[in-house]
Formats: C-alpha cells, structure tokens, sequence
C-alpha cells in the first residue's frame, strides 16, 4: 500500500471519528451562530467613528470569515486535541509503531486530519454565507469570489495553523494535558494582538483593518482618524455605512497567507520531534534513571528468591469505625484532588489565600482574587471524571453508596477549595456588610465546582471545563463584565441567583448521568 493510500485513510478515519462527537455539532452551531449574528447584526463590528459596511458580498463575507476564523481557532483546537492520545489509549498506537510508518508522517496525517474536521466547519459557513447573502444583503450584486475568497485565504489557513497546534501540544509532555488546555488560550490571544500591533495576523484582522481604513478615509476625509474595531453583542452598534468592495489580494497579501500555511506544516513537522512512537520508555514522566530503578529491581528480586512462603494474615476491620462516614470520604477525595502537587503548588496557593486577606480591598476583590479561583483549575478539572479516565467505574460504581455518599462528596471537596482559596475576601465581605457581594462571592463558590463536577460526568474527561473555565474566567471575572462575572468581583456584578440556579441544574444533571452510568455500569 503506498502512501498516498495510508495518509488518506488515517485521515479518514480521525475525521469520520471526530464529526460524530456532540463536540462537532456544538461548535458548528456556535460558529453558525456567530455568522448569523453579523448578518442579522446582532454581532456588530464598528469601523472607526462609528461606522460600518455596506452588507455586501464583500463586507458580509469578510465579516463571517474573520469571526468564524477567530472563534474557531479556539473551540476547534480543544475538538480537535486529543487524537494521538487516543491512539495511544485505544493500543491502536502500539500498531501504528510497529510499522515503518515515520514519525513526520504520522505528525503530517494528524493534523491533516485535524484540519479536515475543522474546514468541514468553514464549508458550511461558506455555504451559509450564500443563504446570509440572500437574507441581509443592502446592495443587488453578488459575487461569489467576495463572498468566498475571505473563507478560502483567511479562515482555512487559521484553522491550519489550529490543527498544527494541537498536534503539536499533543507530542509536548508539558502541554499534552490541562497545563496546555490552559497555555493555549492565551497563546490565542497573543496571536489576535498582532492584528492591533500591525502585523498580518492569521485570522486577517489588520488585513480589514488597513483596507476599511483606507476606504472610509476617502469617503470621509474629515472624520476621525483614530479607526479601530469594536464588536459588541446587542448594545451600541454603527449608525453610518461606507460602500466597501473587499480585500485587494495582491501579489504580497497572497504571499503573506502562504507564509501562515508554511508556518503550519513547519509546527507540524516539528512536533515530529518531540513525538515518542508510543514509546513508553521514551516517556519523560514515566521514565526513571537506571540508578534509581535498577537497585529497587535488584532488591525486590533478592527478597522474592530468598524469602520463604508465609502465610498471610489480614488485620480485622474494627467494629465501629471512627468518624462520619461522609466526611472520612469527603476527605479521601480531598487527598486525591490534591495528589501530585507540589510544594510550589502549595506555596502559591497559600499566598493568593493571604494576599486575599490582607491585599487593599479592591485590589484583593478584582485583582488577586480572580487569580486565587483560577489557580486551582486542574484541581477542580478532574472531577467527575477522574473514574473513567483511570478505568474504575466498575469499582467505585459497584461499592455502598456510590451515589448518594461518593458523588456528594466530590462535590463538597470541590467546594471546599474554592472556600479555602477565596475564603479571605467572602469573610472581608461579610465582615463588611455587603451582602449582595457575599451571596455573589458564595454563588461562585458553589457554581465553579459544580461546572467542573457536571461537565467531568458528561463528558468523562477534563478538558471541556479546562477550556470552557478559562474563556468565560477571561472574558468574566478578568475584565469585571457584569452578566458574566461570575465570582462578583465589583458591586456591578450580576445578581447571584442565575448561578444559584444553574449550580442547582447542573448538580442535577450530574446526578442523573451519574445514576444511568451506575445502573449500565
């Protein structure tokens, strides 16, 4: 079989796995639904002094593109992560490496593999941009090329670069788990500050940004030269419009996309590097010196060929067992959450609690606090999930209580850290009197682990709340916006009770998956 044929049917095989999940669907209605609210101007992007394009093909095309692109480099990387760690959990990996399959190869074919499953996500926006067309257009021409051509050189490149990425992450022992989830928000948002630094950015922001500037410039000499970009979601928006007719693709424009797809493929071959061929010897964390391993052998053998056969006795239960049941494994949860943290771990942790207390109080409340409940993020990750991902179900589902003591207690342990690390500013709160802050600061107490434990149930895995806690962190509690600041970091934000609520709904969604996956267990 050459291998034309191999690389097809790897490929294949990832996307026909891949556009199956739930995951797929979601983004794509998220992406969809972001096209839709630019053409149907619930979404607007404001041009300089208030002003925005005429809808047409060339205005409403550039517009899906750019926020499509831009929302899916991020959702779509965490759809997409994952595939060679599931080879590698589904023994297909120890297959693949006793081809002779080459590394590159096989790092080429996972991201054109990742990248098939998101350009089947810009296919059907191109083809929804046809139907936006038709609905919102203000001018009677058409053309597709306008319509298309901002998909096709702006949004396919950066869902390239996505899926080089992931790849990427996934061969990087630091990056492969929630360390990378997290680190890669914030390499995304880096990239979009290029677009205000002057650089071409991937997603083609300053490529809009210096074409409408110049266009609006010569319709309105006059007008304000301070042009930049604002999207807002149901609030101001644009009053005035300028005819703007595209992107000039010139010679150096088309050259600077080809340079975004070239920096893809060399992500993808270097993540070649750093790939181990399901080699579990190659294994940074599992791999321990020949000093270190090699007396342990040595004496374990020692002590099995010159013991002798002795019979083995049990110690007896005690009759009564000390202590509430319920907390005892409230505990046993707490030491697992907290297992393989190290000192540092602990060190930072114990200073955002004090800094907490002891921090000016505004800047403890919208500063510090907001990295106190980001910090413990892969301690909350895990829950709910923690006995799928260790292959334990059958264990822990078939003991007493599974259901009504284990899953609580999950729950409370959760909780319980949130309230250790943020509980300097809900007591300087009540201290103070400000009730509405302390119910709000206590509603995200509650909500966080209970996001965690629900979506760790449904999910089995850690990563949808990793990526899910850390945009709504950022564009939340991080810019103190009400409505989405869910840890009440000023008095402006929302009222408590949307979160009482959803932490009510979610914990009994959890519940509900939890006791169908015991009753199949």
């Amino acid at each position: 079989m050459n291998s034309a044929r191999v690389l097809y049917h790897m490929v294949r095989a990832d996307f026909l796995e891949r556009v199956r999940r739930y995951s797929f669907l979601l983004t794509l209605a998220g992406a969809l639904w972001v096209a839709y609210g630019v053409a149907t101007e619930e979404v607007w992007i404001v041009v300089g002094n208030g002003y925005r394009g005429v809808y047409n093909s060339a205005w409403i095309g550039t517009l899906m593109a750019i926020c499509c692109s831009t929302f899916l480099s991020l959702a779509g990387f965490y759809i997409v992560k994952g595939s060679v760690q599931r080879d590698t959990d589904t023994r297909v990996g120890q297959i693949l490496a006793a081809t002779p399959m080459r590394k590159d190869f096989y790092t080429i074919a996972k991201t054109l593999s990742n990248f098939a499953v998101l350009a089947c996500m810009v296919g059907i926006l191109m083809v929804a941009a046809v139907a936006m067309q038709l609905m919102r257009a203000e001018a009677h021409s058409f053309s597709l090329w306008k319509l298309w051509a901002p998909f096709i050189l702006f949004a396919l490149p950066t869902m390239l670069l996505a899926a080089s990425a992931a790849v990427l992450f996934e061969t990087l022992p630091l990056l492969r788990g929630g360390v990378g989830n997290v680190a890669y928000f914030f390499i995304w948002s880096a990239a979009l500050a290029l677009g205000v630094t002057g650089l071409d950015d991937p997603t083609g922001l300053q490529l809009l940004y210096r074409s409408s500037r110049q266009t609006l410039h010569a319709v309105d000499p006059t007008g304000d030269n301070n042009f930049h970009f604002s999207l807002t979601i149901g609030g101001e928006h644009a009053v005035r419009t300028f005819p703007w007719n595209g992107i000039d693709w010139t010679t150096n424009v088309l050259l600077v996309r080809l340079g975004w797809v070239a920096v893809a493929v060399a992500i993808a071959y270097a993540a070649s590097i750093f790939f181990h061929r399901f080699d579990p010897a190659r294994s940074w964390f599992k791999r321990r010196s020949a000093a270190e391993v090699a007396p342990q052998m040595t004496a374990a053998h020692e002590t099995a060929t010159s013991s002798k056969v002795m019979a083995a006795h049990l110690s007896p239960l005690p009759s009564t067992p000390s202590g509430i049941p319920f907390f005892r494994i409230v505990a046993a949860e707490m030491r697992l959450m907290l297992k393989g943290k190290r000192w540092w771990w602990y060190l930072v942790a114990a200073g955002l609690a004090v800094a907490c207390v002891f921090a000016p109080f505004d800047a403890a409340r919208g500063g510090v606090f907001v990295a106190a409940w980001l910090w413990p993020i892969f301690v909350w990750s895990p829950m709910g999930s923690r006995e799928a991902r260790y292959a334990t179900e059958s264990l822990v589902f078939s003991s007493a209580h599974a259901l009504s003591r284990q899953l609580p207690a999950i729950w409370s342990a959760g909780v319980l850290v949130a309230l250790l690390a943020g509980g300097g500013i809900g007591a300087r709160l009540l201290i103070n009197g400000d009730h509405p802050g302390f119910a709000a600061w206590f509603a995200g107490a509650l909500f966080i682990p209970t996001l965690a434990l629900a979506l760790g149930v449904w999910t089995g895995g850690s990563k949808a709340f990793e990526a899910l806690y850390i945009i709504w962190w950022y564009m939340g509690p991080a810019h103190h916006i009400p409505g989405i600041d869910f840890m009440g970091t000023t008095p402006a934000s929302s009222s408590p009770a949307p979160y009482l609520i959803a932490t009510v709904l979610l914990l009994a969604a959890a519940y509900w998956r939890r006791r169908t996956r015991i009753a199949y267990a």
